[in-house]
């Protein structure tokens, strides 16, 4: 019979500390995380991308859109659609296709006067999703309301990448490893010091950006990308979601990959245009994911491969902003991060 102290069972109250103290307890949440994450990535990329609807389409208007004719194809487009064209007039077609450049617009629509048929030029590279929903929904409303209609693809993709989506791949692939590169160094080399941190994300996020533009364009020839232009645009990604990481494991510590992974693959990346086109994300989402990293790298990876001279500063600004505060937040608070060695004084000369 069990007899004295170490003998009588112990209390809840005793099970619970030795619980918390053991590795059964973050073994346990974790479980309950990875549950719940599995359940929001499947969500929330089913939600962004699994029924892409139009909601509001920027499209160019030339000449007599406000006449009858034209009117009536306005009109059945709208209802087509179940949404809005937001019609930019422009005095002419050049100025038009210039708005296209500038990713202004997804669409023209020229109207001639006097003519019997209408012209919609889309734009595949502004976004293969809707330049497919344009040109289908166009020629069903030319049928329905008897208005012949020519449609032109003025910035088709390259044949490489028919549907549009080597460039969601690739940015994809540099937010992750950018994150998990600084996960890895944490683990395997968490004896660096803040600024020898800081140094390696940039050295692997330069190699890895590099090696990933090599892949796509040198060796698989998915994409012909301006290689400079891509490669740094892959290399402050990767940066700044690295940097990104090591922020919240400042913050959060060991529970640093759950907003790391909440704002980077559950929010951004749906959110950022690349695989859906924003016209037809969800409203909030097509907001929302311009001014996060995985928005900001995908924008500015889609005007250096397509529109060539119309780079935006905007995508920039989204992911230099990104990595300075980071890399402040990580520096200032840079005591509370678990890594880094003591330095240890030097002995006295004798």
């Amino acid at each position: 019979m069990p007899h004295g102290e170490h003998g009588r069972p112990p209390t809840p109250a005793e099970r619970w500390a030795a619980f918390r103290e053991s590795p059964f307890l973050p073994a346990s949440v974790l479980v309950l995380i990875l549950a719940a994450a599995a359940g929001l990535f499947a969500g929330s990329y089913t939600y962004a991308m699994a029924n892409p609807t139009p909601h509001t389409i920027p499209t160019a208007v030339v000449g007599a859109y406000d006449q009858p004719q034209g009117g009536r194809f306005i009109t059945g487009m709208e209802k087509a659609l179940s949404a809005s064209l937001k019609l930019h007039p422009y005095d002419n077609l050049p100025a038009a296709r210039a708005a296209v450049d500038d990713q202004q617009v997804f669409a023209v629509l020229d109207v001639p006067e006097g003519g019997n048929t209408v012209r919609l030029d889309v734009s595949g590279a502004s976004g293969a999703t809707v330049a497919q929903v344009l040109e289908e929904a166009a020629q069903q409303v030319g049928k329905a309301t008897g208005v012949p209609v020519v449609v032109l693809d003025l910035k088709p993709l390259q044949k490489g990448d028919p549907r549009g989506l080597a460039i969601f791949y690739i940015s994809l692939a540099a937010v992750i490893i950018g994150f998990v590169g600084a996960i890895q160094l944490s683990v395997h080399a968490w004896a660096l010091n803040p600024l020898e941190r800081i140094l390696f994300t940039a050295a692997y996020a330069l190699l890895g950006g590099f090696v990933i533009a090599a892949v796509v364009d040198w060796m698989l020839g998915a994409l012909h990308l301006p290689f400079v232009e891509s490669w740094m645009i892959l290399a402050l990604t990767m940066f700044t979601t690295g940097m990104v990481f090591s922020m919240f494991n400042t913050l959060f510590g060991r529970w640093a990959m759950i907003p790391t992974w909440g704002l980077m693959v559950l929010l951004g990346n749906p959110s950022s245009g690349g695989a859906v086109s924003w016209p037809l994300l969800p409203s909030p989402l097509g907001r929302i994911g311009r001014w996060l990293p995985p928005g900001g790298s995908v924008n500015a990876q889609h005007t250096a491969v397509y529109f060539a001279g119309h780079q935006h500063a905007f995508p920039f600004l989204v992911l230099t902003a990104w990595a300075l505060v980071s890399c402040a937040v990580f520096w200032v608070w840079r005591h509370r991060h678990p890594g880094g060695r003591q330095a240890t004084p030097a002995h006295a000369a004798p």
